[in-house]
Order: C-alpha cells, then sequence, then structure tokens
C-alpha cells in the first residue's frame, strides 16, 4: 500500500523543486526617463529619401538635366537628328521626375515624415530606375552622334558641336547624380 504521508511529502518536493514566479514591477518606458522619443528605426542614411542628402541630390538632379535641356535648346538644329530630339525627351522625364520627389523630399523633411514605406521606396525606386536608364541612353546616342559629326564628317564649323558636348556632358553628371538615389532606394527596399 501507498502511504498517504509519503505521497504527501513528494507533492511538497516537487512543489519545491520549481521556482516559485513572482510578477516584478515594470520598469518605466525609456521614454520617460530620457525625455526623448525612443526611435526604433534604423538611422537613414543620407541620400535616401525624406534626408537632407536626399533633397540635395533631387536638386542637383533637376538642375543638371535642367541645364542640358536648355543647352540642347538653344541649338538651332538640335530637331534635325532624332537621338538629341530623343534627348530632349529623355532629360525632361528626368527633370520633371527629379524635381517632384525633390519637392516630395522637402515635404517630409518639413513634417519630419518617414518615406520608408516599401511601396513609395518600390515606386521610387522603379521611377529612378526608369528616369537614369532613360537619361544614359539618350547620353550616349547624343554622345555617339557628337563624335560622328566632329571626328568623323569634321563638320563642327557649321553645327553646334560645343553645344551638343555640353548638353551630353550635363546629361551624364545628371546620370552620375541618379544613381546612388536609385542604388540607395533599391538597397532600402530589398533590405526590408
Amino acid at each position: 500500500m501507498i502511504d498517504p504521508k509519503s505521497v504527501a511529502q513528494e507533492e511538497e518536493e516537487m512543489n519545491a523543486s520549481r521556482p516559485a514566479v513572482h510578477p516584478v514591477e515594470a520598469t518605466p518606458p525609456l521614454t520617460e526617463a530620457a525625455g526623448n522619443p525612443l526611435m526604433v528605426r534604423m538611422k537613414d542614411v543620407q541620400g535616401s529619401p525624406a534626408t537632407p542628402g536626399g533633397l540635395a541630390l533631387r536638386l542637383s538632379q533637376s538642375f543638371l538635366a535642367a541645364a542640358a535641356l536648355c543647352v540642347m535648346v538653344t541649338t538651332a538644329d538640335f530637331a534635325s537628328v532624332t537621338a538629341f530630339c530623343y534627348f530632349v525627351a529623355a532629360v525632361i522625364l528626368q527633370c520633371s521626375w527629379s524635381l517632384l520627389l525633390a519637392f516630395v523630399d522637402l515635404y517630409a523633411l518639413l513634417v519630419k515624415r518617414c518615406l520608408r514605406n516599401s511601396s513609395v521606396l518600390f515606386l521610387f525606386t522603379i521611377g529612378d530606375g526608369i528616369t537614369s536608364t532613360l537619361t544614359f541612353t539618350a547620353a550616349c546616342a547624343s554622345a555617339g552622334i557628337t563624335v560622328f559629326i566632329s571626328n568623323d564628317m569634321n563638320k563642327c564649323a557649321g553645327n553646334h558641336c560645343t553645344s551638343f558636348e555640353t548638353a551630353t556632358a550635363m546629361a551624364f553628371l545628371c546620370w552620375f547624380a541618379v544613381c546612388p538615389s536609385f542604388l540607395l532606394n533599391f538597397w532600402s527596399l530589398a533590405s526590408r
């Protein structure tokens, strides 16, 4: 037979071997102790949307695309070459896109909003990818035509080779300014 006294002692030993759970008082949140709101999100990388670096990149993209557009449009015979017409269309699109995103960045900075929403980052990344590709291909096509006119045909005297070269250089600089924006947006989107 089982002794009831031994069963009770075994139960006490089992209960004694388990630690007792006691409620612990919650510590005050860090926001109250420091007086600052607790930042949980990752540090914004300069050049990303809604940062001063991102706004500077967007403004430089807009300025360089507008400069390339103005230099190309001031030549009288740019419309006679299809590559130059494509160039004008591409830099108009680049200037418009960069100016629009510069306004979005400025608004986000003024109201202290974060633009880390995945759909917003996706839109920025796709837009930057498309406009940078168009700007790069237009600059390459214009550079090819300019080299053909100046070196192969030796007709720089009658044409505006210096203007074409300047506009093409501005478009390449614009593309160099778009690349960091695209890469940072793509990196932020991929790291989500």
